[in-house]
Parts: C-alpha cells; structure tokens; sequence
C-alpha cells in the first residue's frame, strides 16, 4: 500500500512539473514591443507628435513604442491595416479626423468603419487652422480681403494640398460663408500651395499653422485671420475668423491615438494611461505649442466620443452643403 501511495505522489509531482512547464506565467500588458503607424510620411508634424508620443509611452509602458510610418490614400492604407490587426492592444493607430472623420463621409467605398473598427482612445492635439495670402495681396485683415475678392469676382485663386483635405474642406467653408467667387487650384502638399501663394500664382489659403507661421515670421505671407475659437499665443494680434467675419466660424485638424475597437477594456486603460501621462509632458507641450499646436485636456471615453462626434457633426454639414465626393 506504501509502494502504491508512493507512486502515485511520484506521478502527481511528475503531472504538475509538467504543467508548470507547458504553462507559462500569466505575463502583464505589454510584455513586447508596441507599434505605432502613423499614415503620414517621416519628417512632418504628425511624424514629430508620434515620436515624442511613442518615447514617453515607452517609459509608462516598459516596452518599446515603435513608429511605423505608412503613408498614403488619404490615410486609409494606414488605417485599414491597423483595422484589420490584431486587437490586442499592441497595434495602435495615429488618428485624426481624416481617417476617423472625413474619409467615410468622402468615398463611397472604404475598407474600414471608424465607427465599427476604431475606439479613439486619446485626443492629443488640435492644429489650429490660419487663413493666409501672399505679400503682394492688398488686404492685411480678412475683411480687406473678402473686400479685395468681391470687387475682383473669378480672378482670384485659392491653394489647397487637394480636394477633401481637411485644409480645403475649411477653405470652402470660409468661402461658402463670405459668398466668394474665387478659383480652387489643388496642390500636391503644402510646400507648392504656400509657394503659389508667395510668388500670387493663388491668392487665398487655410493651412495648418505648423507650416504657414515660418513663412509669416519671415514676412512672406500674411496671417489675415485663425480659425480657432480663440487667438493663437504665437499670432496675438491676429483676430479669429469668428470675431472678424463669420460668427461661430471655427476649424481645426486634430491628432489622437486609436485602436481597434475589440481590444479589452483592461489593455485600453492601460494605454489610455500612458497617451494621459504623455500630453501632459510639459516637455511635449512645449515644443508642439511652439508651433502654434495646442495640447488638449486629458478626456474619458465619453467625452472623447462627444468630442469626435462633434467633429463629424461640423464636417458632414460642409460636405453635404457643398456636394464633395473624392469617388
């Protein structure tokens, strides 16, 4: 009876090794490298808030954040791979309101649903909006320029990086509201859009002021109004559209941190956490406020819905009202 207990002690012990063995220990969220794709090429704004959002992740996370750039298609390559990743928290996804706003409302087939795919579980920033001209303009305020345009009916330009980017979308809105005649000229990026408008090719622009302030620093475009709600630290004595021309006027391009929408409550917490502790690095602020980007409150999930769902609120309306369709 001793030998029978025996061997069955010798075969539990030898059961349970085993088990140990063929089980590993429950690891904590992430216990590997995490990536991030941004949908925009290496160098530009969104490219610098990635990295400076993927090295202090990294410290709260105890991983890795790695940037993986994959531009192209208007965001969507981007946003349908990470769409389409595992939803295990370790793909997250640069969003903005291109790809979880605009693209849907666009182009009549798109492979993924922002809605249905997506949960935004960080705003970082907003990049304010300001309405620029060339030197050679003679208009210094919006309402010169309105002015300026209606005296002049079809023979003045206005630049876009395309049509349906944001930057247009807001320049066909100002142009709607004032009852302008004026002729859209598409570009390929704003390099050759705010070059048209130094050299007058174009006439009129709604640009992302992390591209425009440096040509309005060194006095070749004039900053006639922004698009905020209110005045920009780095332009002080430039008005806002609101308060010059067009009550309740406001537009902005804004960045955040998305994922797809099945990845557990636990891992988002955990992300969501570590995107809080980054926008509010006083190192971060810094630098992107120094080029007029302005860093948002940490939001919950529910005001982080009410924010994106105000935002296609806006942009549904300008699109419908001016019938734009990229397909």
């Amino acid at each position: 009876m001793a030998s029978t207990l025996t061997k069955s002690l010798r075969l539990l012990t030898t059961a349970a090794i085993a088990l140990m063995i063929s089980t590993p220990a429950l690891a904590s969220f992430p216990d590997r490298p995490v990536k991030l794709v941004v949908p925009y090429t290496p160098g530009g704004s969104a490219d610098m808030l990635s990295r400076l959002m993927a090295e202090h992740m990294s410290k709260t996370l105890g991983q890795p954040v790695i940037v993986e750039n994959k531009p192209g298609a208007s965001t969507r390559i981007a946003a349908n791979m990470v769409a389409r990743s595992a939803p295990d928290g370790y793909t997250l996804f640069l969003a903005s309101n291109s790809s979880m706003v605009l693209n849907p409302m666009l182009y009549s087939t798109i492979e993924y649903d922002p809605v249905k795919d997506y949960e935004v579980i960080g705003i970082v920033l907003e990049m304010p909006l300001v309405v620029v001209t060339g030197k050679d303009v003679p208009a210094n305020t919006l309402p010169e320029f309105i002015e300026y345009a209606k005296a002049n009916p079809g023979k003045l330009n206005y630049a876009s990086v395309g049509l349906g980017n944001p930057l247009q979308l807001a320049t066909q809105m100002l142009v709607s509201a004032t009852d302008l005649d004026i002729v859209h000229v598409p570009y390929n990026g704003s390099a050759p859009a705010l070059s048209s408008l130094v050299a007058n090719d174009t006439q009129l622009m709604v640009d992302g002021i992390i591209t425009s302030l440096p040509f309005i620093k060194e006095g070749r475009l004039k900053a006639l109004a922004v698009a905020s709600e209110k005045r920009l630290p780095v332009l002080p004595d430039t008005m806002t559209v609101a308060e010059s021309a067009v009550p309740g006027f406001q537009a902005a391009t804004w960045f955040g941190v998305a994922t797809p929408a099945a990845v557990s409550d636990e891992n988002k917490a955990i992300l969501h956490e570590a995107i809080s502790k980054a926008i509010v690095d006083q190192n971060i602020r810094q630098r992107m406020e120094a080029g007029g980007m302005v860093m948002q409150p940490v939001r919950d999930k529910k005001e982080i819905e009410a924010y994106v769902s105000k935002d296609r609120q806006m942009w549904k309306k300008v699109i419908e009202q001016n019938q734009i369709k990229l397909d």
